[in-house]
């Protein structure tokens, strides 16, 4: 699972069936997976993402390995590549792997014989975050064809953009982006069209990204009040969604930057929804790559 680009629609709308079933499934920890041990190398900082694949892992059974680059040989200055092959020649049966280098999961992918799963690559891509947005979609709406999804803030260091607009495109869904122009992301224009953000607030599902601060250190924002300003989603714009539309955020989010606090938890938001769903993907991303 290296990333939404390379499945079909049937594919993911397989993963998507597979979670409901472990969304539903009555015992809090199965034996699927018992006798597999699964290490989450995580050599990018993550609380979400980390703690989901963990609780998705164990519940299958799993052995869990968890691996933190800051605590570890990659600080001594081993590699990536020889962290990853040092795991998997004591004998682990399938890795789960976030990092900061763009492309260097796919060279791994060829090297490495175990399966891996990618739990998000420098802005590249981000498939589970994105499948779980699409099960949170499909939840609501019940399907993709005639959906209309906003996609709002900085799409050019977004993954979950990514992932997100490569997948609602092949099921069905319209997807449209909205950033400043220094946040546009020119190679994604063939999937989308940059609209205004009135325009946005008019689709379905309004999705915010996340102001990633520690990416504008070169002034690509000149304040999280401006950014607000422009591009938030107030209490004010929030009155001009469609009464059926839903606010998404891939957390963590930036309170009073790109959503009002009081949005956060609205009945409108699903947000916290979203990360609930996080572990039923992960279970069946994790039962489909050892099973």
């Amino acid at each position: 699972m290296l990333g939404i680009k390379q499945l079909g629609k049937e594919e993911i709308v397989s993963i998507l069936d597979r979670a409901a079933y472990w969304e539903s499934y009555p015992k809090k920890v199965t034996d699927v997976l018992q006798g597999k041990f699964v290490a989450n190398m995580f050599f990018e900082n993550s609380t979400r993402t980390r703690f989901s694949f963990e609780v998705a892992e164990k519940r299958l059974g799993a052995e869990v390995l968890n691996f933190s680059a800051a605590a570890s040989s990659v600080e001594k200055g081993e590699s990536i590549y020889d962290t990853v092959r040092t795991l998997e020649s004591m004998g682990i049966d399938a890795g789960v792997i976030r990092m900061k280098p763009i492309g260097l999961l796919a060279e791994l992918a060829q090297k490495i014989k175990v399966p891996l799963i990618n739990a998000g690559d420098g802005n590249n891509e981000h498939p589970t975050q994105a499948l779980l947005d699409f099960y949170t979609m499909r939840k609501v709406f019940g399907e993709f064809k005639g959906l209309t999804v906003s996609i709002i803030g900085d799409v050019l260091h977004s993954r979950v953009a990514r992932s997100n607009v490569y997948g609602l495109t092949k099921l069905g869904a319209k997807v449209k982006f909205c950033a400043p122009v220094n946040m546009q992301a020119p190679e994604l224009a063939e999937y989308a069209d940059y609209v205004s953000i009135d325009e946005a607030l008019q689709s379905d599902v309004v999705m915010m990204l996340r102001v990633q601060l520690e990416r504008h250190a070169g002034g690509m924002i000149k304040s999280a009040e401006e950014y607000r300003e422009h591009y938030g989603l107030t209490v004010e714009r929030m009155q001009r969604m469609k009464p059926h539309a839903i606010i998404m955020h891939p957390a963590p989010v930036n309170r009073n930057v790109e959503i009002d606090d009081e949005l956060v938890e609205h009945e409108k938001s699903k947000i916290f929804t979203q990360m609930s769903h996080g572990v039923p993907i992960r279970m069946a991303v994790v039962e489909r790559a050892l099973v």
